[in-house]
């Protein structure tokens, strides 16, 4: 076989000097509807009609959001029918590997925000036959690890807020529950759906804790950081102690959320200058990668191994 065939897909670069691999990622996957259309194409959907059939959402949003997705590789659009010529859309490598970002944004929504209508369906762990929750652990060691766990600083690319996603490609100005938003992503996409709301989390997860210092890392108008935090105390993420916002323990568990977004960002989009975060485990002294693991047995998770209870389908 020929070596160049078996030779895993290359990241895409990114221009000097512009958005990291955050920024994009967050400007990408920030989007309830992006991330249903990669939810169903992991339970098998491939066309169009099927995905009008499945979400509330209108021609000219499906349309543009798989053609983003495709523009960026997620996806690969191919021709089934010839007469007349019609397309499906499958999922490339890139696209398959987003299902750790599907199955920890279903177990903290399942978790934490299930009062926005319909609760999302659990999950069962196919292994061990159990309901399960899904917990991160270190790749290197296999030790289930929290945010105090891991050591992050800002990588080469990471800095002048490289990080904080362009407003283009941002669905909504304001990180607040949409209306009717129940069967769908209410409170994940009121966490990474907005710009600031995306710089704001990043920065709690790096130890911002007054308001001088989550300014100072957003670059944002007092009247932006105000309203961010407001929002997030609101949603029961953070939580106001004095002059000192702390992350709550809903808060904290959507770090595997975060995590598995920027472990997938930094394997896909490169920087010339380099990565935009480097994560240490404190736990064994490695270079940290997320990974899942079933919270019941320990084991940890392939995309195969991870069962919806309603649909018995792959997330």
């Amino acid at each position: 076989m020929n070596d160049a065939a078996t030779q895993a897909p290359a990241p895409t670069p990114l221009p000097e000097g512009g958005p990291n691999a955050i920024a994009v990622t967050f400007g990408l996957l920030g989007d309830e509807w992006a991330l249903l259309i990669l939810r169903y194409a992991h339970q098998g959907v491939r066309r169009y009609q099927d995905w009008r059939g499945l979400l509330p959402i209108s021609d000219a949003v499906l349309a543009a959001r798989l053609a983003r997705l495709t523009e960026e590789r997620l996806l690969d659009r191919v021709a089934y029918q010839d007469r007349p010529v019609r397309y499906e859309y499958r999922l490339t490598r890139r696209g398959r590997e987003i299902w750790p970002v599907l199955v920890a944004v279903r177990g903290w929504e399942c978790r934490w925000a299930g009062d926005h209508g319909e609760p999302p369906a659990g999950m069962r762990h196919r292994t061990c036959g159990r309901p399960m929750e899904p917990v991160m652990v270190c790749d290197g060691c296999g030790d289930p690890v929290q945010p105090r766990d891991i050591g992050s600083t800002l990588g080469p690319s990471g800095d002048d807020g490289r990080s904080i996603p362009s407003a283009a490609t941002r669905r909504r100005s304001a990180a607040v529950l949409p209306e009717g938003a129940a069967g769908l992503l209410p409170e994940t996409v009121a966490l990474i759906g907005n710009r600031w709301s995306v710089a704001l989390l990043g920065a709690a997860f790096l130890g911002a804790r007054r308001f001088g210092e989550f300014q100072q890392r957003l670059g944002a108008p007092p009247t932006m950081v105000a309203d961010r935090l407001r929002t997030f105390c609101a949603l029961g993420v953070l939580r106001a102690e004095g002059a000192a916002y702390r992350l709550t323990p809903k808060g904290r568990a959507f770090f595997p959320v975060v995590m598995t977004l920027i472990g997938w960002g930094q394997r896909w989009y490169e920087a010339p200058e380099g990565p935009a975060l480097v994560s240490v485990h404190r736990g064994c002294g490695r270079e940290f990668g997320p990974r899942l693991a079933c919270g019941e047995c320990g084991g940890r998770l392939a995309e195969r191994d991870v069962l919806v209870e309603a649909a018995r389908q792959p997330v």
